[in-house]
């Protein structure tokens, strides 16, 4: 990855939050860094990478934003505020010049609660979040909401002409409106988390990192909201999803499911700190989704302990789960749960329920069909379960996986 690329991978989020916190004007602060990152890429391969390349893209894009509103046509009683407005700027860019020791405030948490604005679509916050406040594309965030990249990116340009066209203001939101923005913040962390978890182990080297980022959103929701159990549910589960790290590939490289991983490898601290995470959460007695999606993980957790899991209570929580949020994921979850704890054919009804146009992009169904149609018996099924299981898998570990399950018998 080039200076530029890391540069705008660490820091993307960081800025578009800070200046966005200031400016409360999404589409020019988004110009602005696309500016930033342009002249970045002109200058740097002959000058070389300046020592705080943060603070770099931060002066050139307050300048450009500077000479944008310079370039506005404005009413005559809005200029003494626009000048005003400029030499603020301008103060600040004097001051990042002069201290290259500047730090630039973490501010994604508040632009993640700005995006999720009571006139934006509920259905666009999250990924609006992804893409301004965490950097990731379209094909991405359509990837992690289960539609074409193409119908993602049009829903998000529809979202900020809205921004622009109605001149929706960023302010920060009072104390008391967080709770109602609440979940689409966790919906964006928590899909976050899954973009930066499907490519630990190679593909989209911009992603790397983004668990880390993840997690440490949630460390930050839980101290700004500690009364919400579900911030705390959401980081219990990262927190027991990123304990196996070390435990979903061998030595070789090769892709290790979940049943199959040495316990000896995962995190003990991790999981402690999970476990006490969902303890707290369980008092406030407010069970929610991603509450229930951590029990799930701290069920397979326990196995290192007993040295079994316990796929009865697996089954159960899934079908809460399903019954709070019917996602595709949950479902599929669900069958291949019931599977292990009632038996093959109970998983594949489960599965067979599901509408096909819902799930005939998702690799997860194929694959856990494919399994589930080869304990039948059903070997021709399962081969073309394999088959599109393996055309639709992006991780080259797991793709090898599944070939090789496909060929036993």
């Amino acid at each position: 990855m080039c200076a530029v690329e890391q540069a705008v991978r660490d820091s993307y989020g960081k800025l578009m939050a800070y200046i966005t916190a200031r400016w409360r004007d999404i589409a020019m602060a988004e110009d602005a860094l696309a500016d930033a990152v342009v002249a970045a890429l002109q200058t740097w391969p002959r000058v070389g990478v300046p020592d705080k390349p943060e603070a770099w893209l931060l002066a050139v894009a307050r300048r450009r934003l500077v000479d944008a509103v310079r370039k506005q046509k404005v009413l005559s009683n809005s200029l003494p505020q626009l000048i005003s407005r400029i030499r603020s700027v301008q103060d600040e860019i004097s001051r990042v010049n002069a201290d290259s020791e500047t730090v630039i405030p973490d501010e994604r948490l508040e632009m993640m609660f700005l995006c999720a604005h009571p006139a934006i679509d509920r259905s666009i916050r999250s990924p609006l979040m992804l893409q301004t406040v965490l950097g990731l594309d379209a094909a991405r965030i359509a990837s992690a909401f289960l539609v074409k990249p193409s119908t993602m990116g049009q829903r998000l340009s529809r979202a900020k002409a809205k921004i622009r066209t109605a001149r929706i203001r960023f302010e920060r939101p009072e104390p008391t409106e967080l709770p109602q923005r609440l979940d689409a913040v966790l919906e964006a962390v928590y899909a976050a988390y899954g973009s930066g978890w499907e490519e630990v182990h190679g593909g989209d080297s911009r992603l790397k990192g983004l668990t880390g980022e993840a997690i440490y959103l949630g460390r930050l929701l839980v101290r700004l909201l500690p009364d919400e159990p579900e911030a705390k549910g959401l980081l219990a589960l990262m927190l027991h999803c990123e304990a196996r790290r070390d435990a979903r590939r061998n030595q070789a490289g090769e892709y290790v499911p979940l049943t199959e991983q040495v316990t000896a490898l995962w995190s003990d601290s991790m999981i402690r700190e999970a476990e006490r995470l969902l303890t707290e959460a369980a008092q406030a007695r407010r069970p929610g989704r991603y509450q229930l999606e951590a029990a799930i993980q701290s069920v397979h957790a326990h196995r290192a302990i007993t040295g079994r899991t316990d796929w009865e209570a697996v089954a159960a929580l899934y079908e809460g789960l399903v019954y709070i949020a019917p996602t595709v994921g949950a479902k599929v979850g669900q069958a291949a749960a019931a599977a292990e704890a009632y038996g093959p054919a109970k998983g594949l009804a489960l599965l067979e329920l599901m509408p096909p146009e819902l799930v005939h992009a998702y690799q997860p169904y194929w694959a856990v069909a494919a399994r589930l149609y080869k304990k039948l018996g059903q070997f021709e099924k399962a081969d073309a379960a394999y088959s599109r299981a393996v055309g639709l898998c992006t991780d080259a570990a797991m793709r090898e996986f599944l070939i090789r399950k496909s060929y036993e018998r």
